[in-house]
């Protein structure tokens, strides 16, 4: 499969799959498009509107495309109206070695760079004896990438300048790209793997506006896992283990007004709600069904549920 990612391969594989990647955990419905470039499809396409299976499979699969496939106009537009950042991967791999060089202690751990390009390192990664540092520790240490876009900071399917897929799973440089790496290095058995996958997968985050990205951004980490599985043991996932994989993507790569920490638009369906109401019942504890929806996220380690804003409010990690 190239860099676009149809979303009838995924329906015709597993509906309930499709289903995972767009749905909104903190909202209980699905994602909304948060954007108003699909608008000219009708009016279930404005940014209010839940991202539905129907909308986006049958003549209209393939309807969302990576930014580098996108026609210019459409890229530029987005860079003037609504701030999109794009972020070349020579970048992101720059950055993200700047993190690995602060947590191992040393520069150059999973690839050396020069002149916009990098070289993945060959031998199998090593890890610090003062302070000792294990692998397990590293595939556990939580990574966030904020406003993620299409999360080419998590992973890097393909090189987001030429659009070129990234084959060798080894030259990959997002964060859970390198997590997956040290975990292929340090495990014996499917089933040892399989449980280290998910750890990763825990261990990784990210927030995205802008509903067609974040379904993007989702799809390649699913993906990623299906290229990854390939290699190791070259074979595809079953669908329990898409599933399970799916499960953990739709609660660490959310939907979020980056300002607010509420899921976008939910402060309409919390209104629609109120009105309906106040036919009935002029009750005088209605401000909380005006309020957005505050978005929720998983802390997979303590199995507990959490509200992003308290993290940023409390100066949590």
């Amino acid at each position: 499969m190239g860099i676009e990612i149809m979303e009838d391969s995924i329906q015709n594989l597993d509906l309930q799959l499709l289903k995972l990647l767009l749905y909104d955990n903190s909202t209980k419905r699905n994602i909304v498009w948060a954007t108003t470039d699909y608008v000219e499809y009708g009016e279930y396409y404005a940014p209010e509107c839940e991202i539905t299976v129907e909308q986006i499979t049958g003549q209209y699969s393939g309807l969302i495309k990576p930014r580098v496939t996108k026609a210019k106009h459409m890229q530029n537009s987005r860079t003037r109206d609504k701030a999109e950042v794009f972020t070349p991967s020579w970048i992101c791999n720059a950055q993200n070695n700047l993190v690995d060089e602060q947590w191992f202690g040393r520069p150059d751990v999973f690839n050396t760079t020069s002149e916009k390009k990098w070289r993945a390192t060959r031998t199998k990664i090593k890890f610090p004896a003062k302070p000792k540092k294990t692998w397990q520790d590293y595939v556990r240490a939580k990574r966030l990438e904020i406003t993620c876009g299409e999360a080419p900071y998590l992973v890097s399917r393909y090189d987001t300048v030429t659009g070129k897929p990234i084959s060798d799973v080894h030259k990959r440089i997002g964060l859970l790209d390198r997590k997956l790496r040290v975990i292929d290095e340090n495990t014996e058995n499917e089933a040892d793997w399989l449980d280290w996958v998910k750890k990763a997968y825990q261990s990784i985050y990210g927030f995205e506006y802008q509903g067609d990205n974040l379904l993007l951004a989702r799809e390649n980490l699913l993906f990623t896992f299906i290229d990854y599985m390939k290699n190791k043991w070259n074979r595809k996932p079953t669908i329990p283990e898409l599933r399970q994989i799916a499960y953990i993507i739709s609660w660490n790569v959310w939907q979020m007004d980056g300002l607010t920490y509420t899921a976008p638009y939910s402060e309409m369906e919390h209104q629609e709600e109120y009105v309906q109401m106040t036919l009935f019942d002029m009750g005088d504890d209605t401000e909380e069904e005006k309020d957005a929806v505050p978005c929720i996220i998983r802390d997979w380690t303590n199995k507990e549920y959490v509200k992003y804003k308290t993290l940023i409010d409390k100066g949590g990690r």
